[in-house]
């Protein structure tokens, strides 16, 4: 195996004692059915590869291992879908943050690739924001959602690319680990949800092939330029929080009118 110096794990004592980052990236995924086209890993794969990417254009930054499962009981008709509790998912998340912060890490970002992590990733990450206002946390919840507006507008053909192992999802795959996907038995369903309202579905409902979107749409060229897009917003706003030191608030602003 060949050493990476941005991947935690294959770090030793002597590595760190000196150590150089000051930032970790936290890649959080799932192992769940996405269509009989793409792994079960889907969103494992896409959080972690992508992290070790944008670690690699973030001076001071390393990837910690990636959490391998996620929220996923609302996949489970599909096999083979392994799942943890929301508050076991939450409870990890928490351990985690509370490990880096006894480490001395003050600044961690979360990278999360599948949609059933969103709510314990809120939840952990104000609990220990709570305990430890100095630990600053910052996240990508929705990766899918976050690129549709940095891409041209007829960039994607069918349901601007979402979809569980859809389009866009087809995409990225075949970009970052095209030698685990099937395009040859690319299938989907876009099923007929209302636009303002959130569905609390089981994915039986939504589909009866394990697949959202249209994957059949998914090219390489495409999975390629979304993720160029996706790690320079990602590099961008993190060397962003660098030169300000991670600090958020605005300038005092004056108010009252001035004497003249």
């Amino acid at each position: 195996m060949k050493k990476n110096i941005r991947e935690m794990q294959h770090l030793t004592g002597a590595d760190v004692e000196h150590r150089e980052f000051d930032k970790v990236i936290l890649p959080l995924g799932s192992l769940e059915c996405h269509g009989p086209h793409l792994p079960f890993g889907t969103d494992t794969f896409t959080a972690y590869l992508l992290s070790l990417e944008i670690a690699e254009h973030v001076p001071g930054t390393i990837v910690l291992p990636p959490v391998n499962y996620g929220v996923s009981e609302h996949y489970r008709d599909f096999s083979f879908t392994v799942s943890l509790r929301p508050g076991t998912e939450t409870t990890l998340i928490e351990d985690i943050l509370e490990s880096i912060y006894r480490e001395g890490i003050r600044k961690c970002f979360i990278f999360n690739g599948h949609d059933g992590n969103i709510s314990s990733i809120e939840i952990a990450s104000r609990n220990v924001k709570v305990l430890h206002p100095d630990l600053m946390i910052v996240s990508l919840d929705a990766w899918w959602q976050t690129l549709i507006p940095l891409l041209p507008s007829d960039f994607f053909e069918v349901w601007q690319g979402l979809g569980h192992g859809g389009e866009g999802e087809m995409s990225i795959s075949l970009a970052l680990f095209p030698e685990l996907c099937r395009p040859d038995v690319a299938v989907g369903v876009v099923p007929n949800l209302p636009p303002q309202l959130d569905v609390k579905w089981l994915f039986t409902e939504l589909t009866n092939c394990g697949a959202t979107g249209d994957p059949t749409k998914g090219t390489t060229e495409k999975g390629r330029y979304m993720k160029q897009v996706l790690v320079d917003t990602i590099v961008s706003g993190l060397i962003s929080l660098d030169a300000c030191g991670w600090d958020y608030r605005s300038p005092v602003q004056e108010t009252g009118e001035k004497s003249l």
